[in-house]
């Protein structure tokens, strides 16, 4: 009787292995026959699952995402305004090992995205999409009389973006000029700033 393959469980190992190499070693470490030879297969073998590098890293790419998505989604549901906007802030930030190691991964890709101009453009849909969601969260917020700041919603939500990019960054560079806990402390100030006139 011939072996039943699962395809789905072969791609998923694919990436799990691409995703530990880039975490130990950047994407130098990724190359191809690195990640055949870790998850078991000829380096041909391969192209079945993924055409390409771009391709392989785009999916581990998205297990990244998956990963910061699950916490925002599951931190934020069911509530909405002030409260869904710190879930979501505070979901998105590395203030754990594990959204550090999605960090790692996260930066590869903006690296990478900077020469690749479909990884960019999927990289510009995800960032419209966090942004469109904050600004919804804002404005219910500002209805509500919670967030009572002059600061234009745009602004609040450029600072967002920006002190998760950075955190995600220093998390990695610098971690000792960055601790989970002074993370933590940089959105416990914005908060606390934009909820007074």
């Amino acid at each position: 009787m011939p072996k039943v393959i699962d395809h789905d469980e072969r791609r998923e190992h694919i990436i799990d292995v691409t995703w530990g190499l880039i975490v130990r070693g950047g994407l130098e470490a990724a190359t191809m026959r690195e990640i055949a030879t870790a998850a078991g297969f000829a380096n041909g073998a391969l192209k079945r699952y993924f055409p390409s590098k771009d391709a392989l890293v785009e999916a581990t790419f998205d297990r990244a995402l998956s990963m910061v998505h699950a916490h925002v989604s599951g931190a934020s549901a069911d509530r909405s305004g002030l409260e869904a906007l710190r879930a979501i802030c505070y979901g998105a930030m590395p203030l754990d090992a594990k959204r550090v190691t999605a960090a790692r991964v996260l930066l590869v890709f903006w690296q990478m995205s900077l020469a690749n101009k479909r990884l960019h453009d999927r990289y510009l849909e995800h960032l419209r999409t966090w942004r469109g969601l904050m600004h919804e969260h804002i404005r219910r917020a500002r209805e509500d009389g919670e967030i009572r700041t002059s600061t234009p919603d745009e602004q609040l939500v450029d600072e967002i973006v920006l002190m998760n990019a950075g955190a995600n960054v220093m998390s990695l560079v610098g971690p000792r000029y960055s601790t989970g806990k002074l993370r933590k402390q940089h959105l416990d100030t914005f908060f606390e700033r934009i909820t007074r006139p």
